[in-house]
């Protein structure tokens, strides 16, 4: 990838579905790395120029929106977005105030993700209301 490549961060609490997201990814134009914890991610953030930022929903300690809030606050010029298995469960009155661009069903198709992913990347961080 070249300095200009956008740089995606992927957090997810389960090692197979980050290998799967990777494998979904990779003939992308843009550099993906994956993480398996907050904290992690929170590193990854405070050392490398994050462009998008796919976090999943349920993780330990506290939820992805939390987690996205907390970023907006940080880091307003990545691109949020919130992957889950839940979509149904979470209110979207919830969701709008973080500035979350797109929410991604679990199980995703692959091409709708990478459009999703090429559009958010193309348009840029939403102002949370």
């Amino acid at each position: 990838m070249s300095a200009d490549s956008p740089l995606v961060l992927i957090v997810d609490d389960e090692p197979r579905i980050l290998s799967a997201l990777r494998r979904s990814l990779r003939r992308e134009p843009y550099e993906v790395i994956t993480v398996e914890s907050f904290r992690e991610a929170y590193h990854v953030l405070e050392s490398q120029p994050v462009t998008l930022l796919l976090s999943d929903y349920k993780m330990p300690g506290m939820t992805g929106l939390h987690f996205l809030a907390e970023v907006a606050r940080r880091h307003p010029a990545v691109v949020r977005l919130l992957i889950t298995g839940w979509m149904e469960s979470i209110p979207q009155q919830e969701i709008d105030p973080v500035g979350v661009w797109a929410v991604i069903d679990k199980p995703w198709d692959d091409a709708e993700l990478k459009d999703t992913l090429r559009g958010a990347l193309k348009a840029g961080p939403p102002v949370p209301a």
